[in-house]
């Protein structure tokens, strides 16, 4: 299911201790073959800065409680394009239940399986796969792929995905479009010692609206399998916009993702970012509000259990006046599990009149588990309003002894005390039909 790439002999810089042979300038030149020559020479440039940008160290504040060397990069190879699995059937036939304007299964790095509601590609909504996009809508692709967003210069596996990328997904909705049903997308990894490089594309012109959901889901594996995956998200002015991400992959698999949203004026774009899977995930979250009026909502959940390792690092940017971010994560953890959460809220100089809030919260249902929050504020502007907090408590016995003295068993009552931390989060998500199956995978993890 996954195949090894031959390699030139890497210099060290180019492949220092821990990096698999697979990513290479071979591989690189391989996954290019019949792209256009801007695309081709877009994943030349990124494989230089990868090659020159050294990998993250705990030296770095921004990696100070992560080691590089949990992702096991050394142990995976690129995917199979053309890998598939029996358990895709069961896989198939649940997305085929959503509710949804489109539905997209991904594969690897094969490929995506894309239906389009024939009532929205009338109204010219485009939903392919990112690979067809660069050939057919150049001008419209070029400008926003690994640019503003998530371009390689942002760090060593931004660089990575940037110039490997294959299992990719554009979505263009056009000026004054409002898609009235979740756009719903599930990724899968076919097998232990792969790694897929997953990349979204979503540009939603001005007035329009649109929610897109991505699930990440594999089962169990015996061996590592690692995911790099990139985000890009534009709101045009007065755009609406929801992004999910539900992380649900099974144990073994190593998840880094970098997300980036950038909201014109006026624009609401929200984000919902779900760590329920994977044994080792990593995740960078930005918002940048560029117009006045822009709204973005950081919402983000995480449970982690048995000596699972997750690290969410987010940013709100502001660098205009009269724009509004407000972030909330909450997570709860058992047994050894390790969680990190590193959040700033960047006011620019001109940025008068902002409203940020940052808040996280943390949830220890165990004495092992150990849980890290550090919000940060860095202000450039003297009339803004602005707040943090953050808490890691244990959960609340008085609490729990007044739900268990109605009869209600032990291990049910702290269930029904983990729905209720989580409420609040959920509730602010305008996807009611997405909520309930973020309850039940909750409810599914939980157990």
């Amino acid at each position: 299911m996954a195949e090894a790439v031959a390699a030139r002999s890497p210099s060290p810089l180019a492949q220092p201790e821990g990096v698999t042979a697979a990513f290479n300038s071979d591989a690189v030149a391989r996954v290019s073959v019949s792209e256009p020559a801007w695309l081709q020479e877009l994943r030349a440039a990124a494989w230089d800065t990868y090659e020159r940008t050294p990998l993250p160290v705990r030296k770095l504040e921004e990696w100070r409680y992560t080691d590089v060397k949990l992702f096991r990069l050394n142990e995976v190879a690129l995917a199979d394009p053309a890998a598939d699995s029996p358990a895709l059937d069961d896989v198939r036939a649940t997305l085929a239940r959503r509710e949804a304007s489109a539905r997209v299964l991904q594969v690897g790095n094969a490929p995506p399986e894309i239906w389009l509601a024939p009532e929205l590609a009338a109204q010219g909504v485009v939903l392919e796969d990112l690979r067809t996009a660069a050939a057919t809508r150049r001008e419209l692709v070029e400008a926003h792929l690994a640019t503003r967003a998530v371009p390689a210069r942002a760090g060593k596996f931004a660089a990575l995905n940037a110039a490997l990328w294959q299992s990719g997904l554009f979505l263009h909705v056009p000026r004054g479009v409002r898609v009235a049903r979740p756009i719903r997308v599930v990724r899968w990894i076919p097998g232990a010692g792969v790694a897929i490089l997953p990349r979204t594309l979503l540009i939603a012109e001005s007035r329009s609206s649109v929610a897109l959901v991505e699930e990440f889901l594999s089962p169990d594996l015996e061996g590592p399998s690692l995911s790099v995956g990139a985000v890009e998200a534009f709101a045009g002015d007065a755009a609406e916009v929801q992004y999910v991400a539900l992380q649900s992959w099974g144990r073994g698999v190593r998840h880094i993702s970098m997300q980036k949203t950038i909201a014109g004026r006026d624009a609401k774009l929200d984000t919902l970012v779900v760590n329920l899977g994977a044994s080792v995930a990593r995740v960078d979250q930005w918002a940048a509000l560029e117009g006045p009026g822009a709204r973005s909502d950081m919402l983000g959940l995480y449970f982690a259990s048995d000596d699972q390792h997750f690290d969410m690092s987010t940013r709100q940017d502001h660098t205009v006046p009269h724009a509004t971010s407000d972030l909330l994560y909450k997570g709860a953890l058992y047994d050894r599990a390790r969680t990190i959460f590193r959040g700033l809220i960047k006011v620019f100089p001109n940025a008068q009149r902002t409203d940020a809030y940052q808040t996280n919260r943390n949830l220890l249902l165990s004495d092992k588990a150990e849980a890290t929050s550090l919000p940060n504020l860095e202000i450039e502007a003297d009339d803004v309003r602005c707040s943090h907090a953050s808490t890691v408590g244990h959960l609340d016995d008085e609490e729990l002894f007044y739900i268990m003295s109605r009869g209600v068993p032990p291990a049910l009552a702290e269930r029904l005390v983990v729905f209720g931390f989580f409420g609040d989060v959920l509730d602010r998500l305008p996807l009611p039909g997405v909520v309930d199956e973020l309850k039940a995978a909750i409810a599914r993890r939980i157990g």
